[in-house]
């Protein structure tokens, strides 16, 4: 890819990214938030589809060749802004603060153009979650078990 297909198309996903997490900004405080926020108070509607948006910088860290667990790092990103934001109210006022596009296109300049390895904290970062869903899907295990054992011993 050239530097100048390269320029081009970072400038265009700067302007998604501004559009979708700074467009807009509560006077008299320095708090931004965009389109992501607002579309987002449909319930489910508006998360999938700011999703969707979310998933062009996530699809242009792909064809840019930006290291896997980058790109893993990144959809997660936006998974957790998906999952968060369908939350009633606390998913909108979360979305003010997440901003999980102007997180990926950070990871993209940091990768795009001359490609460096994932740091310790892409790593961490996927690991981490990853292990917050393993501990979330065993914890209704445990309180099963710990049930039937309760049963099973006044029996």
């Amino acid at each position: 890819m050239s530097a100048r297909d390269l320029q081009r198309r970072m400038a265009a996903l700067r302007t998604l990214k501004n559009t979708l997490d700074e467009a807009f900004r509560v006077p008299g405080t320095n708090v931004r938030f965009g389109w992501d926020a607002i579309v987002g108070v449909v319930p489910w509607a508006g998360d999938v589809v700011t999703a969707m948006m979310a998933c062009a910088i996530v699809m242009q860290a792909h064809h840019m060749r930006v290291p896997k667990i980058v790109q893993l790092r990144m959809l997660l990103n936006v998974a957790i802004d998906l999952v968060v934001g369908a939350v009633p109210l606390f998913g909108d006022i979360a979305d003010v603060f997440w901003k999980s596009n102007s997180k990926n296109f950070a990871l993209l300049e940091q990768h795009a153009g001359t490609p460096r390895p994932a740091s310790a904290g892409d790593w961490l970062f996927v690991g981490g979650v990853i292990a917050a869903i393993a501990v979330a899907a065993l914890i209704p295990l445990v309180v099963i078990y710990w049930l039937v054992s309760m049963l099973m011993g006044r029996a």
